[in-house]
């Protein structure tokens, strides 16, 4: 009998080798029932350029919202607001280890823009979305070239495109973005001040065991190899994932950059770099402190079950 597996739903730019796995049938090899469940229902839709202290706000408006309530068992985001989703969880949430996309995040002014350096953006608004990879992986951007009381940002949606038309409408000075609105932006003019990749974990409730998790790994990895072998097959799903946008649906695969889908095989999270990133969030204020680094994974299950799903190939 399959074992049942929830997991919250996921897009290209965050979860591609997860989406393969489903749609190629390497999950239910593997014993799985997966089934994707709904989230983010209460998601801010649009900017708000009052809101601009992310501390009062909640952790779970898009991630793991479904997680929260019990139902879903897993998910996916980037590392940063997991540390943060982990430490606040009422449902014994915990890393289990990082996910296998390296997502792609760009910071990004609108073509009409005076601003043509990160540099200029000092004291100017730029539009995040609080809590996911890209509202963390602007102020990691910027803090090169500015300090931190001159980067300003206010609450954006989670989704890329409706940060973008945010932009293009002048409500904000910038934004972040992810693909294929990347590819978006630039066919319309403008301009990536900076760009970077970003990891992500995934997080799991006690109900998700050794066993699952590594036989998840092992049908993620399967995926991996076969997006690594043929990019332009997979780089389709970006455009078919937000193809209701007339913008995204006038793309072709030949618009997108394949050196911006980069996927690795599952693996455990560093100890050196699990405990800087720790410290760089606390420095932010965006933890309390009240638990180490340690305490945010479970480090037994994440040995066990990347030991197990290597052991099984």
């Amino acid at each position: 009998m399959a074992t049942k597996l929830l997991l919250e739903t996921t897009a290209p730019f965050q979860g591609l080798p997860e989406l393969v796995a489903y749609n190629e049938g390497l999950f239910e090899a593997e014993g799985l029932d997966v089934e994707f469940m709904e989230r983010g229902q209460n998601a801010p839709k649009g900017t708000n350029t009052n809101a601009t202290n992310p501390n009062l706000l909640s952790p779970f408006m898009g991630h793991a919202s479904t997680f929260e309530t019990g139902q879903a068992g897993m998910y996916n985001a980037c590392e940063w607001g997991n540390y943060r989703r982990v430490q606040d969880t009422n449902v014994q949430g915990r890393q289990l280890g990082r996910r296998s996309i390296v997502a792609y995040g760009a910071l990004v002014v609108a073509p009409d823009s005076t601003i043509y350096t990160p540099q200029q953006l000092a004291n100017k608004l730029i539009g995040v979305p609080y809590f996911a990879g890209t509202h963390y992986l602007c102020l990691l951007m910027l803090e090169g070239f500015l300090p931190r009381d001159l980067i300003k940002t206010c609450l954006a949606p989670n989704g890329s495109g409706t940060r973008y038309r945010s932009l293009m409408n002048g409500e904000i000075d910038a934004t972040t973005l992810t693909e294929p609105y990347i590819t978006v932006a630039e066919k319309a003019g403008c301009r990536i001040m900076v760009l970077s990749p970003f990891h992500g974990t995934e997080v799991a409730n006690p109900g998700v065991d050794t066993e699952t998790y590594a036989a998840f790994n092992r049908a993620v990895k399967i995926a991996v190899g076969r997006i690594n072998a043929d990019k332009r097959k997979y780089l389709q799903y970006f455009i078919d994932a937000y193809k209701s946008d007339p913008e995204v649906a006038a793309l072709t695969v030949d618009d997108l950059n394949p050196s911006r889908l980069q996927v690795v095989e599952p693996a455990p999270i560093p100890e050196e770099e699990l405990q800087r990133t720790y410290e760089w969030m606390l420095g932010w204020d965006m933890l309390d402190g009240g638990t180490g680094a340690e305490d945010l994974v479970d480090g037994q299950k994440q040995t066990e079950a990347h030991d197990f799903a290597a052991s099984s190939d």
